[in-house]
C-alpha cells in the first residue's frame, strides 16, 4: 500500500513538472512561443515591459483596465433630443449605456480599451467585428469627452474598427488562428476575411511582435541554458540604422499611405517600403507620425546613427518626463548657446535639464480633437512633437 502511495506521489510530481508553455498555440503561427515564455531568461525586462505604454496599447476591458470617473454626476455625456451616455460598473463589467429621457435604450458592453495613459477609448463587439464607442476619457482633461470625430449633440455607434487599427495598438487580430508558422502565409492562408476571432487578439505590443517569432530561440536555449549567444533571434545591434528605424516607424509613421500588406507580418529586419507606399508630404501630424516628424529635424538629418532607441528605452516603462532626455541631447550638443533673451526668460538650470519643452514643444494634434461637453469648443490634445528645432515661441 505503501508502494502504491509512494508511486502516486512521484507521478503527480512529474505531470506537474509539464513545461506549461509547450502547452501553449499563439494564434499567429506554431513559429511564436508567447511572451509569457520569456520571463523564463529575461526576467527583469519582462517585469519592466509589463508597466510601458507599449504593453497596455490595448487591453481587455475589465474594470481594472478601464479609466474613468464612474460616480455619479461625473460619468454621463449629456446629447441633444433627452440622449446621454452614462459610464457604469456593472458587476465585473463596464458598460456605456445609452438613455432617452431616462429610460434605458441599450447597454454596449466595453470589451476591448485602446490606450492607457494620455487618453482611453473602448470598443464593443457586434457580430465578429468591433465599434468604437462615441465616448473617451482623456487623462489631461480628467474627463470624459468624445471619441475623436465623434458628434457632441447625436450618439453615434456605427464605426467599426478595421484590423488596421489594432495593428499599431496590438500584436495580432485576425479572422481565424495560423495553425501553421508564420513563415509559410501564402494567399491560401492570408487573412482576407471582414471578421475578427477573439481567440487571434494578443493584445499590446508584445516581445515577439518586435523581435519576432521565438519559438526556435525559446526552445534551444532551454534545452541549452548555459549557452549565452543568441540563438535564432535577430539582435537589433545587428540592424543597420534605416532597419532599426523602420522597425518602429512602421507603427510610428501615421496611417496614410497604400498599405501594401498587412503590418501584423513585419519582423525586425524587413524593409518599411515592403509595406506602405507614403505619399510625399511635408506636413505630418503631432500624434501618430513621430518618424515623419523626426526625419525633419536637422539633428537627424546630420547624424549617420539617430535613431528611435537614441532617445527612447523600449523596455523601460517609466514614464519619461522632459528631463529624462536631457543626457541624450546634451551628448552630441556639449555646449549650449542659447541667446541673451533666452537667458533673461528661463533660468539657466533649467536649460541645463530640460532641453524638450522648448526644442520639442508640446503641439496640438489635428487628428485627435475633443469635446467635453454638448456643443462645446473642441478641447486640444497635446503632444511633444518629434521635429527638433528652434521654435518662433522660443525665446
Amino acid at each position: 500500500m505503501k508502494k502504491i502511495l509512494l508511486l502516486f506521489i512521484l507521478s503527480s510530481a512529474l505531470f506537474s513538472c509539464v513545461d506549461k508553455d509547450a502547452e501553449y498555440f499563439d494564434p499567429r503561427g506554431t513559429d511564436y512561443a508567447g511572451s509569457q515564455s520569456c520571463i523564463q531568461c529575461h526576467k527583469a525586462t519582462y517585469e519592466s515591459e509589463l508597466a510601458h505604454a507599449h504593453y497596455s496599447a490595448t487591453a481587455p476591458g475589465t474594470p481594472e483596465n478601464v479609466l474613468g470617473n464612474f460616480s455619479e454626476g461625473h460619468n454621463a455625456f449629456a446629447y441633444e433630443n433627452g440622449a446621454k451616455i452614462v459610464m457604469e460598473k456593472r458587476g465585473d463589467s463596464i458598460y456605456h449605456v445609452l438613455y432617452k429621457d431616462g429610460k434605458e435604450q441599450k447597454a454596449f458592453n466595453v470589451g476591448i480599451v485602446f490606450g492607457s495613459r494620455n487618453a482611453q477609448t473602448s470598443v464593443y463587439w457586434e457580430n465578429h467585428n468591433t465599434y468604437e464607442l462615441p465616448v473617451s476619457y482623456y487623462t489631461s482633461a480628467r474627463n470624459w469627452g468624445t471619441s475623436p470625430g465623434f458628434s457632441s449633440t447625436e450618439p453615434l455607434f456605427s464605426r467599426k474598427v478595421i484590423k488596421d487599427c489594432y495593428a499599431c495598438h496590438s500584436s495580432n487580430a485576425s479572422s481565424n488562428v495560423m495553425k501553421v508558422s508564420s513563415e509559410k502565409t501564402n494567399f491560401m492562408t492570408v487573412d482576407v476575411e471582414d471578421i475578427i476571432d477573439p481567440k487571434t487578439i494578443v493584445f499590446g505590443i508584445d516581445c515577439e511582435r518586435c523581435h519576432g517569432p521565438a519559438k526556435k530561440h525559446v526552445t534551444h536555449h532551454l534545452k541549452f541554458p548555459e549557452e549565452k549567444a543568441a540563438f535564432a533571434m535577430v539582435k537589433y545591434a545587428s540592424l543597420n540604422n534605416q532597419q532599426k528605424l523602420d522597425a518602429c516607424a512602421i507603427c510610428h509613421s501615421g496611417v496614410s499611405g497604400i498599405k501594401v500588406k498587412s503590418i501584423f507580418t513585419f519582423k525586425p529586419g524587413d524593409q518599411f517600403s515592403d509595406y506602405w507606399l507614403k505619399p510625399q508630404s511635408g506636413h505630418y501630424d503631432v500624434h501618430g507620425n513621430q518618424y515623419g516628424l523626426l526625419s525633419q529635424s536637422q539633428c537627424f538629418i546630420k547624424s549617420d546613427n539617430l535613431n528611435c532607441v537614441s532617445c527612447h528605452k523600449p523596455h523601460d516603462g517609466k514614464k519619461q518626463n522632459p528631463e529624462y532626455f536631457t543626457p541624450v541631447c546634451v551628448d552630441c550638443h556639449k555646449t549650449m548657446s542659447h541667446t541673451p533673451a533666452t537667458s533673461k526668460n528661463i533660468s539657466l538650470k533649467h536649460l541645463e535639464k530640460n532641453c524638450v519643452d522648448c526644442h520639442m514643444p508640446k503641439q496640438a494634434s489635428g487628428a485627435i480633437i475633443f469635446q467635453q461637453y454638448k456643443n462645446s469648443e473642441f478641447s486640444k490634445y497635446l503632444l511633444h512633437t518629434h521635429k527638433i528645432g528652434v521654435y518662433p515661441s522660443t525665446p
